[in-house]
């Protein structure tokens, strides 16, 4: 399986995110969805010393959060 990379998603797709296009948010969003769930993998071991990996919600919600921001208030496309 190949690396997921920015360049993956169609420029319209890109051009109407920036514009905070709620479609193209959401196709963005679910192009990173494996990304932001290996970010928010957690480990904690139990009293027993085992090691057990849990997804955390509240880091996947601030991270799509900040893509969300990042992309609508700071992405800037070059042509």
């Amino acid at each position: 399986m190949s690396k997921k990379k920015i360049d993956d998603i169609p420029l319209s797709i890109i051009e109407d995110a920036v514009k905070g296009k709620s479609y193209a948010l959401q196709f963005v969003l679910s192009h990173f969805n494996s990304y932001i769930k290996t970010l928010s993998t957690r480990v904690y071991e139990d009293e027993c010393g085992r090691k057990h990996y849990y997804v955390d919600e509240d880091v996947i919600s601030r991270l799509e959060a900040k893509l969300v921001l990042g992309i609508v208030n700071k992405f800037v496309i070059r042509y």
